[in-house]
């Protein structure tokens, strides 16, 4: 029911942080993997993984250009023999700043990562699913698809973007056998948080405000993500499953 050998992701930005926590996970669970990532880190991955080579494929693209986008999906599903199982939409965008202090700028790179690219990978990979009448997308949402956030409107925003997307192609496409759910990570031992972890006042706010009196790790995030993928979620679709430690049962 769990088992997933033999099946065929694609990541996107796996090079770090919670994406990379999957491509590790799902690695070891026996599925070949493809990872798109812009970082210079993703020709790393195999050796901090030990892993055979023929077994983790590395796509070096910028997913807010479409064109690159369009690309770097053709690449990647060419390298996983014309076939692709699984996509995990993971990269994403952050930026912490008071909204009158927001360029336009900031604003549209993080709604062009964090929802453009998800929208239209998603179609992309969908179209190969069909084929087979099979497959699963899991979207990066966050507990900001669900609060409101502070001092990060552009990201809130996209997130609760996400939770409708997941929602809308889940109508959609359940009945080709395609389930399309999202994935809330609360607050994360991740890179992107840094910023929290160090603030001398925002950090013990945090950790107070979470039941379980612990940050997460990227590990708890591949645990549900892996589930998503396997035969275990066939009937789950078009939800949002929170891996926040109870945040948001609060």
């Amino acid at each position: 029911m769990f088992d997933i050998t033999g099946k065929k992701a694609i990541i996107t930005g796996g090079a770090q942080g919670l994406g990379f926590s999957m491509v590790q996970a799902f690695y070891q669970a026996g599925v070949e993997v493809a990872v798109i990532d812009i970082s210079d880190g993703i020709f790393e991955i195999c050796d901090k993984l030990g892993a055979d080579a023929s077994k983790i494929h590395t796509v070096q693209a910028d997913l807010l250009n479409i064109e690159s986008l369009t690309k770097s999906f053709e690449e990647a599903l060419s390298k996983l023999g014309g076939t692709v199982d699984i996509l995990i939409n993971s990269a994403g965008l952050i930026q912490r700043k008071p909204a009158f202090e927001f360029s336009i700028e900031s604003w549209n790179r993080i709604m062009g990562l964090n929802v453009t690219s998800v929208f239209e990978l998603s179609r992309l990979a969908a179209v190969e699913m069909m084929k087979q009448g099979s497959g699963k997308i899991i979207n990066m949402g966050s507990i900001l698809s669900v609060l409101g956030g502070f001092n990060a409107a552009a990201y809130s925003t996209s997130k609760g973007a996400i939770l409708q997307l997941t929602k809308s192609l889940s109508n959609e496409w359940a009945e080709h056998g395609i389930q399309v759910n999202a994935i809330a990570p609360g607050y994360m031992l991740t890179t992107m948080n840094t910023d929290l972890m160090n603030d001398p006042v925002r950090s013990p706010q945090i950790e107070a405000r979470i039941p379980a009196k612990r940050w997460g790790t990227p590990e708890d995030v591949a645990g549900v993500a892996m589930f998503l993928a396997s035969p275990a979620s066939d009937y789950v679709t078009g939800t949002l499953i929170p891996v926040d430690g109870g945040v948001l049962g609060r």
